[in-house]
């Protein structure tokens, strides 16, 4: 049984900053995230996309945000508990939670704070008949090492950012050997700098840009040796590939967390303003993952709302102390 003072669910950048809240106030935190990595879903999904509304930071990288705020909190000395999902939580009768990871790992703490983003992410499929027999195989929904497809032919498929930004960060570093992006629109729905960096990149002849089209079979043996596409106008085209990423966006859920007794609404759960509590004392919820009149989902947001949960879990973990604000400014960061 791993013990703590606040036991946090999901190491995102909102669940990364309430550890450095926490631990100005003396609070322990362990993190739990079922990414095998901090950062959630700017690690995950789009480490390379630039941010342009933290505070101080007129333009910082999704990667670099999460490297300064692990950088932030090493002080507090956080433990993690990385590539497992919470799946429940308990009361016992001393008015503790044990929450209980897929892999059986438990944690027991008098505060729950969940930063659980969206939720529990599953990538948006392509209709391919196949496509099973190829995942793990050739076929990722998610580019979690740029190196594992280096000399490779990559075929991306989608138009957003994530599929842009992957398209220029393979082509930039020298890693992939071809890399082709299929899109069924000749628009994109990136960011205007992106979509102009892959046009260029396509005139140029870096990259191959097939639009009015879509990736619609897959074949081999045991292994991804080509995919099918097909054009609008062309009909279809084999295109031998290493490696298919269809990047479709994720489709979100709240997965086992619906499941605790919390007040839901529209996929979110319900929190007060005060101290996004939850209905169930001692639970916290901040960030994406919560709701309520006014809700704005961004990160400078969930910093504030992580901010104020940890002076409300301060009050239930030492109901005889009397919580005193300290500046930072006067008092410093004193870490463990």
């Amino acid at each position: 049984m791993i013990q703590t003072d606040i036991i946090i669910i999901g190491a995102g950048p909102v669940g990364l900053f309430t550890v450095f809240e926490a631990g100005l106030l003396k609070l322990r935190c362990h993190l739990i995230d079922s990414l095998p990595v901090p950062g959630g879903q700017l690690t995950e999904i789009y480490p390379k996309k630039p941010i342009y509304d933290i505070p101080g930071f007129p333009i910082v990288n999704a990667g670099d945000l999460i490297d300064n705020l692990m950088k932030q909190i090493e002080v507090f000395k956080p433990q993690f508990t990385l590539g497992e999902s919470a799946v429940s939580l308990e009361e016992t009768p001393e008015n503790h939670f044990i929450v209980t990871t897929n892999k059986g790992t438990k944690h027991q703490a008098p505060v729950v704070i969940i930063a659980g983003g969206l939720g529990v992410f599953e990538p948006r499929k392509p209709p391919i008949e196949n496509l099973a027999d190829f995942e793990d195989k050739g076929v990722e929904y998610i580019i979690r090492d740029p190196k594992f497809y280096q000399d490779k032919r990559v075929v991306i498929s989608g138009g957003g950012d994530s599929a842009l930004d992957w398209t220029i960060y393979l082509v930039e570093n020298k890693i992939a050997s071809e890399v082709s992006l299929v899109h069924r629109r000749t628009s994109f729905r990136g960011h205007l700098d992106s979509v102009q960096k892959v046009m260029d990149m396509a005139n140029d002849g870096r990259i191959k840009l097939i639009t009015d089209a879509e990736v619609v079979g897959l074949s081999g043996n045991g292994k991804l040796h080509s995919v099918t596409i097909r054009h609008t106008t062309m009909g279809d085209i084999v295109k031998e590939a290493d490696h298919f990423v269809p990047l479709f966006g994720l489709t979100p859920s709240l997965g086992p967390i619906a499941d605790w007794g919390l007040e839901i609404e529209k996929n979110a759960v319900k929190v007060n303003t005060f101290d996004y509590s939850t209905n169930r004392k001692g639970v916290f919820a901040v960030g994406d993952i919560n709701t309520y009149p006014g809700k704005l989902k961004l990160i400078l947001c969930g910093f504030h709302e992580g901010t104020l949960a940890v002076q409300s879990a301060f009050a239930k973990i030492y109901p005889n102390k009397k919580n005193v604000l300290k500046y930072t400014t006067v008092n410093g960061v004193n870490g463990f």
